[in-house]
């Protein structure tokens, strides 16, 4: 890792100016680390001598000269040199550099006050997962991964919204549409793929409303039921969220994908939590009651001008595909006036989503001053997977809520709404609480017309669809690709692939490998481009084994391991016997003496993957990681093909190439994991 590298440089210098120059204390310029261009003019670099410059009324040249004077030995750095343009320029202590970071695991550092709340996936309890949440629940995991290798303590979160339209929606079409009782349900959900079976109602009551919209009346009422509890509606609204969400669970369990806590939306109002936190709005003047027009008896937020900026206002529908990856928990009625006032309380006392959603920010940053009860809802090898219940809990459980930061992973249609939330903090007297708030948002996910064709999906070849550069979904209408039908496709290619290349593998052996092949695939492919770009998914472009993928990478360290197993039983050389005399071994095609910096220039870009991971958590922008370590494993191919190892003759030049490739391989793997991809033995 390279930081500790940085932070050490960073201090030395300061203390070197402040005797230099006598600067006070806490006066001396914070000097920004750089990478020169190439590796014969340093392997780190600051431009401090040019943000000292008007301070101290001298060239650039002349402080860098000054300061490489008077810098003295730092440990780990080999020599200092003031470039003629300005720069100061750092050479790395080579030998020392590699061997450390092959010998020691080290330790990430502490990267924030407190723990983290990272919301995510969040799959309305009513069918099954499709490819839109697979991005969502990427995106969150993938956050949860770079906070932990930073030290970060974090808890993950999955809120269950078994009280909203959609799942009140699938109660109608059971009782109404199918006439069907609550055993009757257990029956079919314990003989069926209840989750797909689900997906096909939705759809057929969405077509039922909009045959006669008076229909909406029996959706209204289940709602209210639903909510309010105590009835067969609600008994039924339960059933189905309880054995969807455990589709879900399995579903993402596929894609590596986990959570600490299993937040219900039904617990929320049951426990009032909504209550207190009216009370707190409406006392600060957040909310207040509309007595006249369209939104008579409706309590509403004001929305102010900055909550809903042009940039980030949602996209209109026809642009991008309908289905967001996390949908609006609430479209029994539109209330809001022309974006300027939000409901909160309908005017026959339904919550909306937006005042749930107002309370369960409040609770996550501790500020709402009450708790849930809490229940294991799954056993699990590595522990339990705890869920929110109203009563009845368990006497001993895990701390939840009361995060330093809260991380909500919804998509860029719900970036106002995310906004109102800060707002609320606001308002209510929590400032600290909104800053801390962060909106993870993305855009979502539409199919190539290829990949919709080999998935049964493709349009009409005269409609209007069919002529948009991209195949849209719509989970509302049943359009679309269910999550499980994706990676199940994406492994059946996959084995076909590694079948070809290992004939001799048996079939639990080629699923097992196809398993992480797959995996790789989609969340390499549904993180390598920007957050704000609307993926167009194609099958063959995730899984291709040459391009940028996930796949590419993992062939990369694959290929790596071959090296050392090849070693290992030819000479006998392993890691330990390797480091054990990398001390004493010529270091020249380490240091470049021996006419090359490759290894070293390879050495230093596989070193920079934790400075790679602040970026990602600075910007929320996961490509980065995505194109580092593609980038990291296409160096290391083109070295492997340039730089034999295995047939090198020199002893000192394959140990210091094997060392080199030991270690990018070590910083492959943890990048890969952190993504949520696995290494496969073969491929």
């Amino acid at each position: 890792m390279i930081l500790p590298v940085h932070e050490r440089l960073r201090a030395h210098l300061t203390r070197v100016l402040m005797q230099l120059y006598a600067f006070a204390e806490g006066t001396a310029s914070s000097a920004a680390i750089e990478y020169p261009p190439n590796r014969i003019l340093g392997d780190l670099g600051t431009p401090v001598a040019f943000e000292l410059a008007r301070r101290l009324k001298k060239a650039p040249r002349v402080i860098a000269q000054e300061i490489a004077g008077a810098f003295g030995t730092l440990e780990g750095v080999d020599r200092v040199a003031a470039a003629p343009n300005g720069y100061l320029n750092f050479f790395l202590e080579r030998r020392g550099f590699l061997i450390d970071r092959l010998r020691t695991a080290q330790a990430p550092t502490q990267s924030g006050p407190g723990k983290a709340i990272v919301e995510h996936t969040a799959i309305n309890p009513n069918k099954a997962a499709h490819i839109g949440h697979l991005r969502n629940s990427a995106l969150g995991d993938t956050l949860v991964r770079v906070l932990r290798f930073r030290g970060v303590p974090v808890e993950v979160q999955n809120y269950i919204d078994d009280t909203g339209v959609q799942v009140a929606d699938v109660v109608v079409g059971f009782r109404v549409l199918e006439g069907k009782t609550l055993d009757e349900i257990r029956t079919l959900a314990d003989s069926t793929r209840f989750d797909y079976y689900c997906w096909g109602l939705y759809a057929r009551v969405t077509e039922w409303y909009e045959e006669d919209t008076a229909r909406l009346s029996q959706r209204a009422q289940t709602l209210h039921d639903v909510e309010h509890g105590g009835n067969e509606a609600a008994e039924i609204g339960a059933f189905i969220a309880d054995r969807i969400v455990r589709c879900h669970l399995e579903t993402m369990a596929r894609m590596n994908v986990d959570y600490d806590l299993l937040t219900w939306e039904g617990d929320i109002l049951r426990l009032k939590f909504w209550a207190q936190a009216f009370d707190v709005l409406k006392a600060s003047g957040a909310v207040y009651l509309k007595d006249e027009g369209p939104l008579a008896g409706c309590w509403v937020m004001p929305i102010e001008e900055d909550a809903t900026p042009k940039a980030q206002r949602p996209t209109p529908r026809a642009q991008h595909p309908p289905e967001a990856a996390r949908e609006p928990r609430s479209d029994v009625e539109d209330e809001d006036a022309g974006e300027r006032e939000k409901v909160i309380v309908r005017s026959n006392g339904v919550v909306t989503y937006v005042g749930k959603d107002i309370a369960y920010q409040f609770w996550k940053l501790g500020l709402l001053g009450r708790d849930f009860e809490y229940r294991v809802f799954a056993e699990r090898p590595h522990g339990a997977l705890w869920a929110t219940c109203s009563s009845g809990g368990a006497a001993s459980h895990p701390p939840f809520g009361g995060a330093a930061y809260v991380y909500n992973v919804i998509d860029v249609r719900q970036s106002y709404l995310q906004k109102l939330l800060k707002q609320a903090l606001l308002a209510a007297g929590h400032p600290e609480g909104a800053e801390r708030s962060h909106h993870f948002s993305y855009e979502m996910v539409a199919l190539s017309h290829a990949t919709a064709r080999e998935l049964g999906f493709a349009p009409a070849p005269d409609s209007e669809e069919a002529k948009r550069p991209f195949v849209s979904v719509s989970g509302r209408k049943g359009l679309g690709v269910k999550a499980d039908d994706l990676l199940d496709t994406l492994m059946r290619n996959a084995a076909r692939e590694v079948a070809s290349r290992n004939p001799e593998f048996a079939d639990a052996e080629r699923d097992r490998i196809a398993q992480m092949i797959g995996v790789a695939a989609v969340r390499y492919f549904l993180i390598k481009f920007s957050t704000n770009k609307m993926i167009v998914f194609d099958l063959d472009e995730a899984l291709s084994f040459e391009g940028e993928s996930g796949p590419y990478i993992q062939y990369a360290v694959v290929r790596a391991n071959n090296i050392f197993q090849k070693l290992r039983q030819r000479d006998g050389l392993d890691e330990g016997a390797l480091l054990a005399r990398l001390g004493e071994v010529p270091a020249g095609e380490l240091t470049g003496e021996n006419g090359s910096h490759e290894i070293w220039e390879l050495t230093l870009e596989a070193a920079r993957l934790d400075e790679v991971v602040e970026q990602v958590i600075r910007s929320l922008e996961f490509s980065v990681l995505a194109k580092y370590a593609f980038s990291l494993a296409q160096a290391f191919n083109a070295f492997y093909h340039r730089s034999p190892i295995l047939n090198e003759e020199r002893d000192d030049v394959r140990r210091w190439r094997a060392a080199a490739v030991l270690y990018v391989r070590n910083q492959l793997t943890r990048a890969l994991d952190l993504m949520g991809i696995a290494v496969p033995p073969r491929m």
